[in-house]
């Protein structure tokens, strides 16, 4: 372990607060050295060296932190100083204590001070802000500029309120951190142009943009009345500085408490601890039938007891009812809006997949156009065939040496709509489904998605399928990129004054002329009319796979400012049992709060693993020769990634690349999804999974016939990632030791084995729908309810074998599918109800290497329509 210089440490470390806690113990035992060892030792210069670069590295981070915090280290200073080498050394070692202790208590939190305050005044805060009679502790950080304020949000992760006195400046005078160099030349120059009674609501505002979750205060000497008046929503509260002082405190108790409360946990806590004599359908008895049990009452203590405690009913009284929740649900679900950034939330019991159905259902009529991604999950699929929707694939990027696809292009998407546009049947497609991220961690710009979209259908819905982003919410970054904090971008852009001229402009420069063009109108980023786009914005979140929910625990976000009660409220029950699992609905509603007390700091840990997890793999000579780290470059090809960065964090320029690829790209990549390109092992994805499992007990996500796909969230720990890390080099020293003592005949069969996975095999685009199941011929939607309908009686298909459908292909025969054919996992489907199925779909189905692939029965083959059933519907179609 080794002190580093300021600047790089700082700006280009992996990990902060690894960094600051590696830098206290380097400290410690760097004095502990010196206090024993004499000036002239050959030794004493250069652990003195390492002592100073760990003190500097510290001071541009310490004031930032309460604990142990600016004061401590400059008495640490002071003693070094003045010779007192071992009570440094004590000291050193009680600070880096704290600071342990400090990691691992529980709801332990720091406020930030924003402004010039006076020793005696910050005396007086932090008297006033001593913690009393509560669940919670805190300590205060105070710092007195602009700059200072913005790098403590990015370094302290435990910060939970800000306060902002007036009076402080812009720039730091011995700041390190240049991590914000461009967001702050750009606020700096509306800084210096902003009154200074307005400099505190700007801070606020920038704040609330960084880190939503934290509650801000403001303390001024202007008109207080008009100012609260203009920042309700992003000030709790703004006081007047010479008075109500005292009531700061319970002000900061009170909203961490808010956010802190479950109520619909707290509800069911509650309930368990009721001595309840049950006579309602519940025969578990609050586990009396288990614990009076012979046979399984012994099984039971794998549980719990208050797992069969908690069980009950919304008809049973005393709790709320998932499907008209009118009290702690209710109130669970308004929070969880609140924190996800959306206008309503709604929590679900059957992941997803039943999330995508009840959204298609309130969304879509029959005969109505779905735009949606070919390679959405297997249940917006089945969604639009009960809906009756008229479907338009689109096609994303393929990534043949992977066998995976990318994202939707734009271009895809604008070419689609002007199709319908030309074939005047615009005013039919309803809704746009695409998903973000996807399975491999491709994710889009759903901002610019959106805002060129409603350019040319003004009146169109967007679903965005965000199964794998639970936990984007609580990261700048990230947030950006959501399907809710796009929504909520446009809603305020929608309504700015600058943007409807910037529209106004564009409209006059664009011109009639241009709206005939398609290509102009494909090669142009398109502005929204704000006086016609409705902003109608739907998310499901798979809270299970990326928060700390239950499986099953999914929840809908929506920012739609034509919302249909009703319909909403209909297709809900549809698909919402009467009798959901409560303690899965209690987890959703830990989730929300875990995601808004410390979902910031757990973002960037789980960030900080995957990276470290890439970097290791990459760096090991003897992993980099037989697994393959894919990255950036390798998922998005270049013409989508302005930002040109080929990796997501170097030693060089630590994350920039990160938030400017995120700022910039078209497409970009969450590190967090980590493609390993296993080829050269010899062993299929599939083969590679089941290896991890029986042998190492290593779970892993997907896989396709040459690539594993391993994924860090907020549960990873770093000893995980060695684990993992060990295990592959195991695999990779058994590799070498095999390819030692290979026979000529075990290469061959081992080099053919290689060169099989490595082959490119190209990915099947979406051939068409047969003509008896496409009502639009000028546009290519089809009618996949039909298709299905149809395909449910015996009579009207057959069972044929790839290798037969293949055959028929060759001789002339129109071969359609009349189901659903979906390797698991991912999901997603290789041909659908109605589809013509073509000899690269069948290739593709003949080479993948998964065991479930739903649809496709092995032993009697594809389900397809015979030739008779597709002449007679043409027949009845003339």
């Amino acid at each position: 372990m080794a002190a580093l210089t300021p600047e790089k440490s700082i700006n280009n470390c992996l990990s902060i607060s690894e960094l600051r806690s590696d830098n206290w113990k380097l400290l410690e035992d760097n004095l502990g050295r010196l206090s024993t060892i004499s000036a002239d030792h050959a030794d004493f210069t250069a652990t003195s060296q390492q002592v100073m670069r760990s003190i500097e590295t510290l001071s541009s981070l310490e004031i930032y932190f309460a604990n142990p915090g600016a004061s401590a280290l400059a008495k640490l200073k002071g003693m070094i100083a003045r010779g007192k080498l071992v009570r440094g050394h004590l000291a050193a070692g009680q600070f880096r204590k704290k600071l342990d202790r400090l990691a691992q208590r529980q709801r332990y939190s720091e406020v930030l001070i924003v402004g010039a305050t006076s020793a005696s005044e910050q005396k007086a805060i932090r008297r006033r802000l001593r913690p009393k009679r509560s669940v919670f502790a805190f300590d205060t950080v105070f710092v007195q500029t602009f700059e200072d304020a913005l790098n403590a949000l990015r370094v302290n992760p435990i910060l939970q309120a800000v306060v902002i006195h007036d009076g402080f400046t812009f720039r730091s005078q011995d700041c390190h951190l240049d991590t914000l160099k461009a967001v702050l030349d750009e606020l700096e120059v509306l800084f210096e142009a902003t009154p200074d009674f307005e400099r505190g609501p700007l801070l606020g505002r920038q704040i609330a943009k960084f880190r939503p979750e934290l509650d801000l205060y403001l303390f001024t000497d202007g008109n207080v009345e008009e100012i609260a008046a203009r920042t309700g929503e992003t000030f709790k509260r703004v006081f007047f500085r010479k008075e109500d002082c005292d009531e700061l405190y319970p002000s900061i108790i009170r909203n961490v408490a808010q956010r802190y409360d479950a109520p619909w946990f707290n509800a069911v806590w509650g309930h368990a601890e009721r001595p309840i004599s049950n006579f309602h359908a519940l025969p578990g008895s609050r586990g009396k039938s288990i614990m009076n049990s012979n046979w399984i009452r012994d099984r039971a203590q794998f549980y719990g007891k208050n797992l069969f405690l908690a069980e009950t009913s919304a008809t049973s009284g005393g709790l709320d009812s998932l499907l008209e929740p009118r009290g702690p649900l209710k109130f669970a679900q308004e929070k969880a809006a609140r924190a996800f950034g959306a206008k309503r939330t709604f929590f679900c019991t059957n992941g997803t997949s039943g999330a995508n159905n009840i959204v298609v259902q309130a969304l879509v009529r029959r005969g109505e156009v779905v735009l949606v991604d070919r390679n959405s999950h297997t249940s917006v699929h089945h969604a639009l065939m009960r809906a009756g929707a008229r479907v338009y694939y689109l096609d994303a990027y393929p990534l043949n040496d992977y066998s995976m696809y990318g994202a939707v292009p734009l271009e895809e998407l604008k070419r689609k709509l002007l199709d319908h546009r030309h074939a005047g049947t615009l005013d039919r497609v309803r809704l746009l489904i695409l998903t973000n991220c996807t399975f491999d961690g491709i994710v889009c710009d759903p901002k610019r998605v959106m805002k060129e979209c409603l350019a040319i259908a003004p009146h169109l819905a967007f679903l965005w399928d965000e199964a794998w982003s639970g936990f984007a919410c609580a990261h700048p970054t990230y947030r950006q990129r959501t399907a809710m904090g796009a929504a909520a971008e446009l809603e305020a852009m929608f309504q700015d004054p600058d943007y409807v001229a910037r529209y106004k402009a564009f409209s006059a420069e664009f011109g009639a002329e241009a709206w005939a063009d398609d290509e102009r109108i494909l090669n142009t980023r398109l502005l929204a009319d704000p006086s016609k786009a409705r902003v109608r914005v739907y998310a499901t979140q798979s809270t299970h796979k990326k928060l700390t929910a239950l499986r099953q625990g999914s929840m809908i976000h929506i920012r739609d400012q034509d919302f249909n009660e009703r319909a909403f409220d209909d297709a809900r029950k549809t698909h919402t049992t009467t009798s959901p699992n409560y303690q899965i609905l209690a987890t959703l509603d830990l989730s929300r709060a875990q995601m808004e007390l410390e979902g910031y700091r757990l973002d960037q840990h789980q960030l900080e693993h995957a990276m470290r997890l890439r970097r290791q793999v990459s760096g090991d000579p003897l992993l980099a020769k037989h697994i393959r780290v894919i990255g950036v470059g390798d998922l998005v090809p270049a013409e989508y990634r302005e930002s040109n960065a080929e990796s997501y964090f170097d030693e060089k320029s630590g994350w920039r690349n990160f938030e400017k690829a995120w700022r910039t790209d078209v497409f970009v990549l969450d590190p967090t999804h980590i493609t390993l390109e296993i080829s050269s092992t010899g062993l299929s994805g599939d083969t590679f999974k089941k290896h991890l499992m029986d042998k190492f007990d290593i779970q892993i996500n997907k896989t396709t016939r040459n690539t594993i796909l391993a994924m860090t969230t907020i549960g990873t720990t770093r000893s995980d990632v060695a684990n993992f890390i060990q295990v592959l080099r195991k695999i990779a020293l058994d590799c070498e030791e095999k390819g030692r003592n290979f026979s000529k005949i075990e290469r061959s069969f081992h080099d053919d084995k290689v060169r099989s996975l490595t082959l490119e095999q190209p990915l099947p685009r979406f051939s068409s729908f047969h003509p008896a199941f496409r009502p639009n011929m000028e546009t290519g939607d089809g009618d996949m309810g039909l298709a299905n309908d149809l395909a449910m009686e015996d009579d009207n298909c057959e069972y044929l074998q790839p290798a037969d459908a293949e055959r028929a292909i060759s001789e002339g025969r129109v071969v359609v599918s009349a189901s659903l054919v979906v390797p698991y996992p991912p999901g997603s489907p290789i041909l659908v109800p109605g589809q013509v199925i073509d000899i690269p779909s069948l290739k593709y189905l003949d080479g993948l290497d998964v065991r479930e692939i739903h649809g496709f029965d092995r032993e009697r083959g594809l389900w397809v329509f015979t030739e008779e059933t597709l002449s007679r519907i043409l027949d009845a179609q003339k």
